[in-house]
């Protein structure tokens, strides 16, 4: 329906695509289909302007929603969180994964990226899935105690040692890779060199946020991770032209206008009140 109005009206289809999203509130009926015809066409329209950021340039991001539009950690923390559960429960809902095994593994690490898998698993616990968490090296900071308190007080449980690839593969439906962000760099170090080995070896689909953990964050890396699942934060980065999954999604729906066009990210429109927006779906 979209693609003959769109011949027809000689309008782009990223117009019509804001033109859905404002009517959205005044009507509940158009086809479900048509609206992802229209997710996919604002993807091939808009994937050659959106920005793929650097690593330095993604960091001089995050210091200036930090610094100049006084976010604090935790409010980032808790929208990135959100962001990767709802696209995660979209992409696989309860009746689609592997013998309706709603069971999900959230593997965190010892920064941010990690922060935002603890926050990832609170909310698909409470959107009826059944986390358990792998954080083998802890923060000690009150944020992150806090995160962890959190998600004790829910019954999700922390898992004391990572089973094998096998296990995984058996026991559950999913896995949440939120190990290193954007700011890794250098030689990945005990116990995580292990952990990666292990998740390679996996047979169920691995959800990475922001960046595929062990991958340079500009460069990618052939031989690393090879998630299904990608969820960008603020703006893809470098390394997610590389990505070959199924689905990539756009989270964190917390940008300044003005910060997007200081940065040129050209961000693509968020539908009605979601959070996150589809770049690539190969269902």
């Amino acid at each position: 329906m979209f693609g003959r109005l769109a011949h027809r009206s000689g309008r782009p289809l990223t117009s019509l695509f804001r033109l859905l999203v404002i009517s959205n509130h005044l009507s509940a009926n158009y086809r479900q289909g048509d609206l992802e015809f229209i997710y996919r066409l604002q993807h091939t329209e808009m994937s050659a302007d959106l920005k793929y950021l650097g690593q330095e340039e993604a960091q001089n991001i995050d210091q200036e929603l930090f610094n100049e539009y006084q976010f604090s950690v935790d409010q980032l923390m808790e929208l990135a969180g959100l962001s990767c559960a709802v696209a995660i429960a979209r992409s696989y809902p309860h009746e689609k994964l592997k013998g309706s095994n709603s069971s999900v593994l959230v593997c965190a690490g010892p920064g941010n990226n990690g922060g935002d898998g603890l926050v990832c698993a609170r909310h698909l616990k409470l959107f009826g899935y059944m986390p358990s968490i792998f954080y083998p090296k802890r923060s000690s900071k009150p944020l992150f105690q806090g995160l962890v308190t959190q998600c004790t007080s829910m019954d999700i449980p922390f898992i004391p040692e990572l089973p094998s690839s096998e296990s995984i593969s058996r026991s559950y439906g999913i896995v949440v890779d939120a190990l290193f962000g954007f700011s890794f760099k250098g030689e990945v170090r005990a116990p995580f060199g292990d952990v990666l080995e292990t998740l390679k070896g996996l047979t169920v689909p691995i959800c990475s946020i922001d960046v595929p953990s062990g991958w340079h964050v500009e460069d990618g890396n052939p031989e690393g991770l090879q998630p299904d699942f990608l969820i960008s934060l603020t703006a893809p980065k470098k390394c997610a032209r590389l990505f070959r999954g199924r689905y990539h999604y756009l989270g964190g729906r917390f940008v300044p206008q003005s910060l997007a066009d200081k940065y040129q990210l050209n961000l693509p429109v968020y539908p009605g009140t979601d959070c996150v927006v589809p770049l690539t779906i190969k269902d």
